[in-house]
């Protein structure tokens, strides 16, 4: 059965989202967390410093994600940010 936390680096991956880009997707629901507790997210879990990802976060995630590629409902397609 897949964690929470591969969940999200599957995602990660699938999509190609850089740490900034998780953020963002973070950001657009509101859900704040920091560049340090999103990288304890993505540790091996037998690292010291791993942290299980809970419900809440995937979900804010994956509400996120929605807006991020879809737009908010009523205001269309939000333009794509510039890959570096």
């Amino acid at each position: 059965m897949l964690s929470n936390n591969d969940i999200l680096k599957k995602l990660r991956v699938a999509l190609q989202l850089r740490d900034e880009d998780i953020l963002e997707i973070l950001n657009l629901v509101d859900f704040k967390i920091t560049k340090g507790a999103l990288n304890d997210l993505f540790r091996k879990d037998d690292h010291p410093n791993y942290v299980e990802a809970g419900d809440q976060i995937l979900r804010n995630f994956l509400n996120g994600l929605v807006i991020y590629k879809r737009g908010k409902p009523g205001e269309g397609k939000p333009a794509e940010p510039s890959k570096k």
